[in-house]
């Protein structure tokens, strides 16, 4: 827990925006959030944001946050012999967890999958977008990526769409139900590729490309003359 006596560090210089100790401006924070922060091991500081700001994307260009100091928190949903768990993957923005790979075998399951938005929003009691690994629920695993353990400072959630935290990697880290990972966070896919250009149309004929059709003869004028050649044989002869 946080010294409540100890001064509070230089605010963080990130982007374009005004950061203030979380403690002062609970009004911005999600309920949950407001009520874990508490029990941090370190600082956090909030900003508040446009609603419409709130995904990852459209966050970072509007306010020139880089996007390797953003994580994104999701709620994997975790199966075995027909029971379903709750946990949370915080990863690098610049990366995706790797869902059914490393948590499915961590958590020993025989498929995990991320958890529809209905029940991450009703089981959290946060916003969707704004879903943060401050204020989950205990019972949580909590899986950190080990590249977000070791950051100076995370770009998090706050449990609403109208603000966003700042928290230092290794204060996420030491969270309760914490656990950091090697390789959690993977790679984003890279870009699919460019497809070769069209080919233009040929408008040149293969040899047996003709407007006479299988078993077809040449027009030739003479329309008697097919019906005399293809006569059976019991017509006889002139």
């Amino acid at each position: 827990m946080a010294d409540p006596a100890a001064p509070d560090p230089a605010a963080p210089g990130l982007g374009t925006l005004t950061w203030l100790p979380a403690t002062d401006r609970p009004d911005l924070l999600g309920p949950p959030v407001a009520a874990a922060l508490a029990g941090l091991a370190g600082p956090a500081w909030v900003a508040e944001i446009g609603d419409d700001l709130a995904d990852t994307a459209a966050f970072t260009e509007a306010y020139g946050v880089p996007l390797a100091a953003s994580a994104n928190c999701v709620v994997v949903a975790a199966r075995r012999a027909g029971e379903t768990t709750l946990a949370a993957c915080l990863v690098l923005a610049t990366s995706r967890a790797d869902v059914n790979g490393l948590v499915r075998r961590h958590l020993g399951a025989r498929k995990a999958s991320f958890a529809p938005q209905d029940v991450a929003v009703s089981e959290t009691g946060m916003a969707y977008g704004g879903i943060t690994p401050v204020g989950l629920p205990a019972a949580w695993p909590l899986l950190v990526d080990a590249a977000v353990a070791a950051a100076d400072l995370v770009v998090v959630g706050s449990g609403t769409r109208g603000s966003k935290l700042a928290v230092p990697g290794p204060v996420l880290a030491a969270l309760p139900t914490a656990e950091v990972l090697e390789g959690l966070g993977q790679p984003l896919p890279t870009e699919p590729p460019t497809p070769p250009p069209a080919q233009p149309l040929r408008l040149d004929r293969a040899p047996d490309d003709s407007d006479i059709g299988w078993g077809e003869r040449p027009a030739t004028g003479d329309d008697d003359r097919r019906y005399l050649e293809n006569r059976p044989p019991h017509w006889g002869s002139d």
